[in-house]
């Protein structure tokens, strides 16, 4: 599988209406979808997060509420992969 065929979709997620964090990108892994966080390509070639949680429970918490919103989109548009888009509200 070619990288372009893996990656699903890009997510944005405001946090109580404050704080926002685009370009979490939606990747099929192999055991399933994956949240990536947004990264940066370092002079080494090797990538490095910009943002992401700091512990196991919020990543949890994240990644469950970003495929949540990711497979109500797919259902919307029928079964087809979308672009993604989560809001973390509360």
């Amino acid at each position: 599988m070619r990288a372009e065929d893996k990656l699903k979709a890009f997510a944005t997620v405001t946090f109580d209406h404050c704080f926002v964090v685009r370009n979490m990108k939606i990747i099929e892994g192999n055991k399933g979808l994956i949240l990536c966080m947004p990264s940066r390509k370092l002079a080494d070639g090797t990538y490095k997060d910009i943002a992401h949680p700091i512990n196991v429970e919020f990543r949890k918490v994240l990644e469950d509420r970003v495929l949540a919103c990711y497979h109500d989109e797919v259902k919307k548009a029928g079964g087809a992969p979308v672009s993604a888009g989560a809001r973390e509200d509360d």
